[in-house]
């Protein structure tokens, strides 16, 4: 009697190779967020650009945004010009070393600009830098 065979079954095999290409891709992401970059938090801005820009080297910068409507963020949170004050008071105290670093949008009024900035120097912060791209 001749009996039939059934061909051998293939085992299920994980493959390796997409799963490190996942976890690669993975890895860049997170570094990618990882990193403190300013436009990453709070209002999304279009940067003015600037000939004369440079890298800031303080320990602490406190960023506030200035967006297009008026809006005002302190480190990515919602705040008003006289909440502004107080809040930056408070940053002074816990942080020896610290400078402001303005980001605001280039269709935002100027005079935005200037009040954030009155309020900046009336807590006594002198180091006052505005963020813009370069050409």
């Amino acid at each position: 009697m001749f009996i039939w065979q059934d061909p051998p079954r293939r085992k299920a095999r994980i493959e390796i190779i997409p799963m490190i290409d996942v976890m690669m891709f993975l890895l860049v992401f997170f570094v990618l967020i990882s990193m403190n970059v300013i436009p990453a938090m709070g209002l999304k801005t279009r940067l003015p650009g600037s000939t004369q820009s440079h890298v800031l080297d303080h320990t602490y910068h406190a960023v506030i945004i200035i967006g297009e409507g008026g809006r005002i963020q302190l480190d990515g949170q919602d705040c008003s010009l006289r909440s502004l004050a107080q809040r930056l008071d408070g940053l002074e105290k816990r942080h020896q070393q610290l400078d402001v670093v303005v980001d605001g949008d280039k269709d935002s009024l100027l005079q935005n600009l200037i009040n954030v900035m009155d309020v900046v120097k009336a807590s006594g912060i002198s180091a006052i830098s505005i963020v813009a791209k370069k050409k």
